[in-house]
């Protein structure tokens, strides 16, 4: 008898514990669901934010003076450029965004194909730092960014980027000189 209880009981603890996972497992799906309406929600409101995820991993790059990553950077962009979905764009914005997108297309060619010649790669960035500034002045980014200025660059003619961080990090100079630079303009 007593053997037929522990049974029982083992079969009880058994099923409330599949039981307890499936729960779990639905709560897990529902969150995960939600996530991705996030996630939807926020491409919505910020149409460019893949691509200026993509330039700010370009910036880095040359941060930290790797002209190879740069150029893969400029690469993946250049095909964000060409397969970005305009359907969710307004007709004048459709219009806007293929403008500075033929622009920045040229710039992210460039960059992408000169790996190995840094100095050519950065008078791209350059460029292509104005196209992405306008796209996210048109667009929004979805997040706080930065806008600095280095008055040192290009014969003291001077340059902007877009950052995520507060805090100076030159890609125009690099490692040679990283903190060059002041915050000019704060995005949202």
């Amino acid at each position: 008898m007593k053997n037929i209880f522990f049974v029982i009981a083992i079969g009880a603890i058994t099923l409330s514990a599949c039981n307890n996972s499936s729960n779990q497992s639905e709560q897990s799906n529902k969150m995960n669901d939600s996530s991705k309406e996030v996630q939807k929600v926020a491409a919505l409101t910020s149409p460019v934010n893949g691509l200026l995820q993509i330039y700010l991993q370009m910036k880095n790059d040359f941060v930290n003076d790797d002209d190879k990553g740069a150029a893969k950077a400029a690469n993946e962009m250049l095909k964000a450029l060409n397969d970005f979905d305009k359907s969710s764009l307004k007709e004048e914005e459709k219009k806007a965004f293929e403008d500075i997108a033929d622009d920045a297309k040229e710039h992210a060619e460039h960059i992408g194909m000169n790996a190995g010649n840094i100095k050519h790669q950065r008078e791209h960035f350059d460029m292509l730092s104005k196209d992405m500034y306008d796209l996210v002045k048109k667009f929004a980014a979805g997040e706080k960014i930065y806008v600095d200025y280095c008055p040192m660059y290009n014969d003291n003619k001077g340059a902007t980027w877009l950052s995520e961080t507060k805090e100076i990090k030159n890609p125009y100079f690099g490692k040679e000189m990283n903190t060059c630079g002041t915050v000019k303009e704060e995005l949202k």
